[in-house]
């Protein structure tokens, strides 16, 4: 760690974190930004490789802020020190918006495909075609860890798996959920394999979601709020079912929508 914090926003080392705010600039170095404590916590947790950890002391609060700062320092004593003071004109341009609590780390994910992924029997596995927006595919990961989910899929993703919104938005839990990203045709052929059962939400389906079965090793898929499923997602080898609407809105978001999913799933799994 630098005797003196660093205080200018154009420090290169600064400017090189911010840049991952781009996408061009992720796939580039395979590198992503973890907002806050508990965030970058969890990535050293699940043991993603920390490439340098940005530290506001001025900013750091909390007990996340000082359990991660205890985690450093000890790193630190094993000669890993990963941390790099920065003042807080420097930390204002790595952070997102004004919600920062002094630290912002600069990670290398793993980077998975469908076989990569490891399953036990009988998994419960979530499947999202052509979402677009990092905070929901963020808030459903969230959900999926609550749940128990054993993998969470990005078909066709409209987005980076490890956008810096889809990490904060899921609290970390990208970290702790399996997760892996493939083209449409790879993930069905990926679940062929598994056997798993395919269900799929539409809100044209004519069968309610409590109507099936997901004890088994189960694949439930959802589509972008913008779009719906691909017609990929039709025919004998899938099952349609549908979230009963009361109200006005004709469906729900698809964070929405696979909490209720997952939830139904754990409830029979549970019962079972």
């Amino acid at each position: 760690m630098t005797d003196e914090p660093i205080t200018s926003p154009r420090n290169p080392r600064v400017a090189a974190a911010h840049a991952l705010r781009d996408r061009r600039r992720r796939d580039e170095t395979g590198l992503t930004l973890v907002d806050g404590a508990r965030e970058t916590w969890r990535a050293m947790q699940a043991g993603v490789a920390v490439e340098t950890v940005f530290v506001c002391r001025s900013l750091v609060h909390g007990p996340d802020g000082l359990t991660l700062l205890d985690a450093l320092d000890a790193r630190a004593r094993q000669g890993r020190d990963v941390r790099l003071e920065v003042g807080p004109q420097a930390h204002a341009r790595l952070a997102y918006g004004d919600r920062s609590d002094g630290i912002v780390a600069v990670v290398r994910p793993p980077r998975k495909g469908v076989d990569d992924l490891r399953l036990g029997a009988s998994p419960l596995v979530a499947v999202l075609e052509g979402v677009q927006k990092p905070g929901n595919v963020g808030a459903v990961l969230r959900t999926a860890d609550a749940a128990g989910v054993d993998a969470v899929v990005l078909a066709d993703p409209g987005t980076d798996l490890y956008n810096p919104n889809t990490i904060r938005a899921s609290l970390g839990c990208i970290f702790s959920v399996p997760v892996a990203a493939a083209g449409t045709d790879d993930v069905q052929a990926w679940l062929r394999r598994l056997g798993l059962a395919v269900i799929v939400a539409r809100v044209d389906a004519a069968r309610r979601y409590t109507a099936v079965d997901y004890r088994a090793g189960t694949a439930m898929v959802l589509g972008s709020e913008a779009a719906g499923l691909s017609d990929r997602w039709r025919g004998p080898s899938v099952v349609a079912v549908s979230l009963p609407m009361a109200g006005l809105a004709d469906s729900l978001s698809v964070a929405a929508a696979a909490a209720v999913l997952f939830y139904e799933a754990r409830r029979q799994r549970d019962a079972a």
